[in-house]
């Protein structure tokens, strides 16, 4: 963070100092919520949580080094003592957001937030000093962490915005207001919490309607619902997709024989190849949403081809491929799903299961619930079923419960019979089903939502070599 005094930042949230002897001590380091990344010079942030509460913590992160704890309560120990740690905490990110001076670019979306996000990140970092998101740290409390990361130095401030209800993205905003604003698609993940797509197109439209007239919006052309969203913004609008009416477009996709997408990037600016090191055709949207963001920051097409050719894969257990010693790949995909990453990491399965056909590889879809998506979660779960047998996936392994059965139902209905599809109970399950029929040349796909831990498949697949070598990271 920015230096600041422990009096301004009490001016700032609207706090009480409490056993503070020397007011104009500055914060000098990053400010954060966990006792174990306390520094020299940070700042505290106590939250009150269902099973801790940072109270209990103070004392001992001053005595690792912190200046003091932005609390709710006195705490016996060097305090800003507010009514609200979470407004306070959001006040004093917009006080230093403004205080900064970078751009500050916004995306928020149903799908790929995360991916396109460090793409974002990856890009803008070859030009100026970058600060971004970590992971999907993007809600009301990790957006602001974030934004307080950021230094004198930081030109570029990319944030990720999440949202589980209408007005959620409008309050990131006014935290911190962008300048660019990105809207990936509106798809059906959460669409349980929303009730509609048309709900939830209404909340990811709150970004660009923060935007000022001299900022830019930037929107999937692909997406009807995204594109129509040009109508509530007063920036100017930027289109990205593989349209011919998009500013910003693929043309030329193809995937080469390892999974990895490779197109001819146009833009106002001119027209360069990229080949990805990422896995899967849906990397093209991302890296054209990727594109569109660093054309408006004044970077030439062939720059950007060249940052997108090297970027790689920031977020853990998104794509996560590793080739096993004995020649199994484990493509961990298991950090979240919804239906539309679902289709996509399918997709990008089946294409990378092609290359290895020959050597008499196989493909395997380990898959388990895609969560929050209320009335639509059979029809769903019955069509990602379906589509793993239309894409000729080799075995779809459901793992888990209600869920897991209707996507095994999918695929039967859709003529999966025999053994070409099975459901289990657990994770367990799942892995030692995986132990006893591997093969060398093997594809493993492990995607389910966060809930469901099916992480735990891929990383006890991966142990069962010696170190293997992840690709795309």
């Amino acid at each position: 963070m920015i230096a600041l005094s422990l009096a301004e930042i009490a001016s700032v949230v609207g706090g009480q100092t409490y056993d503070i002897p020397d007011p104009g001590l500055q914060v000098t380091g990053p400010v954060v919520r966990d006792s174990r990344e306390v520094e020299s010079g940070s700042l505290f942030v106590a939250f009150v949580g269902e099973r801790v509460d940072g109270h209990d913590y103070a004392e001992a992160v001053i005595e690792a080094g912190a200046a003091a704890v932005l609390a709710s309560r006195p705490v016996g120990v060097p305090a800003i003592v507010v009514d609200d740690v979470q407004r306070a905490l959001g006040a004093l990110a917009r006080h230093v957001v403004e205080r900064l001076g970078a751009t500050l670019v916004a995306l928020t979306g149903s799908a790929g937030k995360t991916s396109t996000k460090d793409l974002i990140a990856q890009v803008l970092r070859s030009k100026a000093p970058t600060v971004f998101t970590p992971g999907s740290l993007n809600n009301e409390i990790g957006l602001p962490l974030t934004a307080l990361s950021a230094t004198e130095e930081t030109k570029f401030l990319v944030l990720e915005m999440g949202a589980r209800g209408i007005g959620h993205i409008r309050y990131l905003t006014e935290l911190t207001p962008p300048r660019i604003g990105l809207v990936l698609n509106v798809g059906t993940a959460h669409i349980g919490e929303f009730g509609g797509r048309e709900q939830i197109a209404q909340a990811k439209g709150e970004l660009v309607e923060s935007l000022p007239e001299d900022g830019a919006a930037i929107l999937n052309a692909d997406d009807p619902l995204v594109r129509a969203m040009a109508s509530r913004t007063k920036a100017r609008v930027l289109l990205f997709g593989e349209s011919g009416e998009a500013d910003v477009r693929a043309e030329n996709v193809r995937l080469t024989e390892s999974g990895q997408p490779s197109f001819s990037l146009r833009t106002p600016s001119g027209c360069s190849d990229v080949t990805m090191r990422l896995y899967g055709e849906h990397h093209v949207s991302n890296a054209l949403a990727a594109a569109a963001v660093a054309h408006e920051l004044g970077m030439s097409a062939d720059e950007i081809a060249r940052a997108l050719s090297e970027a790689g894969s920031l977020s853990r257990w998104r794509m996560e491929v590793t080739e096993r010693p004995d020649g199994v790949t484990v493509v961990n995909d298991a950090y979240n799903a919804n239906p539309e990453s679902m289709r996509a990491a399918l997709r990008a399965l089946a294409a990378m299961g092609t290359a290895r056909q020959a050597q008499g590889g196989r493909t395997w879809a380990v898959l388990g619930q895609m969560a929050e998506l209320g009335d639509e979660a059979l029809a769903e779960h019955d069509a990602v079923g379906r589509l793993a047998v239309r894409l000729n996936v080799g075995k779809l392994v459901a793992v888990g419960g209600r869920e897991a059965s209707w996507l095994q139902l999918g695929a039967y209905n859709e003529g999966s019979w025999g053994e070409e599809s099975v459901h289990v109970s657990d994770a367990q399950a799942a892995v030692d089903l995986l132990r006893s029929e591997l093969r060398p040349g093997d594809v493993v796909l492990v995607k389910a939502s966060r809930s469901v831990g099916l992480e735990r498949v891929a990383l006890a697949l991966l142990a069962d070599g010696t170190e293997g070598e992840v690709s795309a990271r």
